[in-house]
């Protein structure tokens, strides 16, 4: 056990039988603790104002505020720069999924994932690493590169790969696969620690707000291939 902090969550989801089951299985962790927990997208953004959690699990279809809506406030307020948001819901949908990414969530996880993964997830997206369900991230990023309007609508993207080094496209392909920075600085050889280097650099040069956007500017890009 380590002497650092346990990792703040915040659950938003509108069964009670559903908070109570992610409690249970979040509660058997020691470097995880639940500060607040919501039943929709409004009270949940008020939940995570006065919590300042390092992650917030929400749900998608809740009456009111959606969970889509409630990610985007979240993401929108520079007060919570350190907050990410785990998008939960028992919807695989394209839509589901390319609405919670829009909105700027972290991470995607359909209601199914077991307790195990459900505790690593929290690890991961608190320690900035994206996630997404491996059920659905090729079908998701596929349809993402195969949607030319996006690279149209940002003409810049592509340029901006002319930013950066040989070295740093490496990463971004690794990146691309989801590899962690642990992971990145095992297959290129490099300490972990300089990986977390070349990705901070690759969010400056190709103005990406997080991970995520990387990963789907590496497959825009054609960096990154299926």
């Amino acid at each position: 056990m380590t002497d650092s902090p346990p990792i703040r969550v915040v659950v938003v989801d509108d069964q009670p039988l559903v908070r109570a089951g992610l409690r249970s299985l979040l509660d058997r962790a020691e470097d995880i603790r639940i500060v607040g927990e919501a039943e929709d997208g409004r009270s949940g953004v008020d939940q995570v104002r006065a919590c300042q959690p390092d992650v917030v699990l929400m749900d998608i279809r809740m009456p009111g505020m959606d969970g889509i809506v409630a990610t985007q406030t979240i993401v929108a307020d520079r007060s919570l720069a350190g907050t990410r948001v785990v998008v939960l819901t028992t919807y695989d949908t394209d839509e589901n999924i390319l609405d919670a990414i829009a909105a700027g969530a972290a991470g995607f996880l359909l209601k199914d994932t077991d307790g195990d993964n459900l505790r690593e997830a929290v690890r991961i997206v608190a320690r900035g690493d994206a996630l997404l369900s491996p059920s659905v991230t090729t079908r998701v990023l596929r349809r993402l590169a195969d949607d030319r309007r996006r690279v149209r609508a940002n003409p810049d993207i592509a340029g901006r790969l002319d930013r950066i080094t040989d070295r740093e496209r490496e990463v971004l392909e690794q990146v691309g696969r989801g590899l962690s920075n642990d992971e990145i600085a095992a297959e290129l050889v490099i300490s972990p620690a300089t990986a977390r280097t070349y990705v901070s650099r690759l969010l400056s040069k190709l103005q990406a707000r997080d991970r995520v956007a990387l990963v789907i500017i590496a497959y825009e890009t054609g960096v990154r291939r299926f």
